[in-house]
């Protein structure tokens, strides 16, 4: 059996469309065919904000509330989700906290921008970490860009309304729609449309692989991060669309004593504690990776599936030695993930293939794991080079190197020369660094383009391995670590 319309929920009601576009986007619904406004329409490749909503879905028999782009997410998947806008959140003619803090504060000039910063606030209000503090706010904005004001205002109104407990129309309700939500996961495949044009979202691996199969020319969707970009950016005319936001365990996290296993719809945001359990350096690296509403929605699969070469999650599992398990048809396969990766935007996957899980070692006794994302910008940006480091000691020698950078060849690449150079070394001998520093450059000829110039990234690499080797040495990260300098000058003083 199967469901042939979407269902969501809306204004306190289910709401089911039979007939759209694959390629909808939910803002395109809700500006051009709900005619609701007040999300707006910025950069239209999910990094301004200005068209944020949040979706509420259930977990743990509770609705949590997640910020998403509305620019790039499809209308299909919004399916089994409530979903929250500006024009939603004042109730009985009282504006929600957060509004009522925003307009205390003056935190609004022009207000194109101001309902996407109210929405990722509302998610916050919700969802946000308590003691609330001044970093846990700029995290949750950095994906919303106001060029009117100074965000201090901004920042003031936050932690004035999303300091406590949550008390709105929302939390008052969230019984009643955490009981919708439940009567909506029927456990039915998705199909809206025919043979020919169609979004499908299927609700078992079975039923997954049988019509992956059947439609090798479908396009994957899991977060829509980067294929809605095909859609607003390249007008790709997508039609037809598997989303696997539904199928049934591809969402599983096993985290075990010594391997880590992430299903390929695993979100950034679901992935992260797991992640910065194996090193902090990870944590770091999922927290600048986009904004909150690119990590709600974005996978650990679809970073890898789509190919990237300045992805910056496959860099740092080759270098923790990932492997790639595959499924097409009945038949699954694994691989080293460094082997998925053939050429800029090729990879060793068979037509009606798709990606599983990825399964992670974790760190074993002697072995010190770093990795470093060097962009133009702090947060939300996209990696000029990223570099990613395990060693295996001896003592003092590093007796074995996994290196892996991202940015610096077509796919992402291990470091061979630069490995086989290091093993043996002395941590307590500088000098003989040199060697491996030099080695990478016959490991890569990295390409010039308007993020970084050949010669920046190669010389970037280098210190980055110079960065890598010097901490381990010393134990020692903060004084290398541009996070918490700010903290380490005002403890000092």
């Amino acid at each position: 059996m199967r469901r042939e319309a979407i269902r969501f929920w809306r204004h306190g009601r289910p709401v089911d469309i039979a007939e759209f576009h694959p390629r909808t986007t939910l803002l395109d619904y809700l500006r051009l065919q709900q005619r609701h406004v007040g999300t707006k329409e910025g950069c239209a490749e999910g990094d301004c904000g200005a068209c944020t909503v949040t979706l509420g879905r259930l977990r743990g028999g509770r609705v949590h509330y997640e910020p998403v782009n509305a620019c790039i997410l499809l209308l299909g998947q919004v399916d089994g989700a409530e979903v929250v806008t500006v024009e939603d959140l004042a109730a009985g003619g009282r504006l929600h906290p957060v509004q009522a803090a925003m307009a205390e504060s003056h935190a609004s000039q022009c207000g194109f921008c101001t309902p996407g910063i109210v929405m990722s606030l509302f998610a916050l209000y919700h969802e946000g970490e308590r003691p609330l503090t001044r970093e846990n706010v700029n995290d949750a904005l950095a994906g919303n860009l106001c060029r009117c004001t100074g965000y201090r205002p901004i920042v003031d109104a936050a932690l004035r309304a999303c300091d406590g407990a949550p008390a709105d129309a929302f939390s008052a309700a969230d019984a009643d729609t955490a009981e919708a939500l439940a009567a909506m996961a029927d456990g039915r495949d998705v199909f809206v449309g025919d043979e020919t044009r169609f979004f499908a979202a299927p609700a078992t691996e079975d039923s997954l692989a049988a019509l992956y199969a059947r439609h090798p020319d479908a396009t994957l969707v899991a977060g829509s991060t980067d294929v809605g970009l095909w859609v607003t950016k390249a007008l790709a005319d997508l039609d037809k669309v598997i989303w696997l936001g539904r199928v049934a365990d591809l969402d599983r996290i096993e985290d075990g004593a010594d391997l880590l296993s992430l299903g390929a719809t695993v979100t950034h945001a679901e992935a992260h504690r797991s992640l910065a359990r194996i090193d902090p350096d990870l944590g770091e690296l999922v927290r600048r990776f986009g904004s909150a509403q690119i990590r709600a929605s974005g996978t650990v699969g679809g970073n890898i599936a789509n190919g990237s070469p300045i992805g910056d999650l496959a860099p740092a599992l080759i270098a923790l030695g990932a492997t790639l398990e595959l499924r097409g048809g009945g038949a699954t396969r694994t691989l080293p993930l460094e082997s998925f990766f053939i050429a800029y935007r090729r990879q060793d996957r068979a037509p009606g293939e798709y990606v599983r899980r990825v399964l992670v070692p974790k760190l074993g006794p002697g072995q010190a794991f770093r990795a470093f994302k060097v962009s133009k910008r702090f947060d939300e940006d996209i990696s000029a080079v990223m570099g990613a480091f395990r060693f295996t000691l001896d003592g003092r020698r590093i007796a074995g190197a996994r290196i892996a950078f991202g940015g610096m060849a077509g796919t992402p690449k291990r470091a061979a020369e630069a490995e086989r150079a290091l093993a043996g070394i002395s941590l307590d001998d500088p000098g003989s660094w040199g060697e491996a520093m030099a080695a990478l450059g016959r490991d890569y000829q990295p390409m010039t383009d308007h993020r970084a110039s050949a010669a920046y990234r190669s010389t970037v690499a280098r210190n980055l391995l110079f960065k890598a080797l010097s901490e381990v040495a010393s134990g020692a990260t903060r004084a290398t670590r541009i996070v918490g300098v700010r903290e380490a000058m005002e403890a000092a003083e």
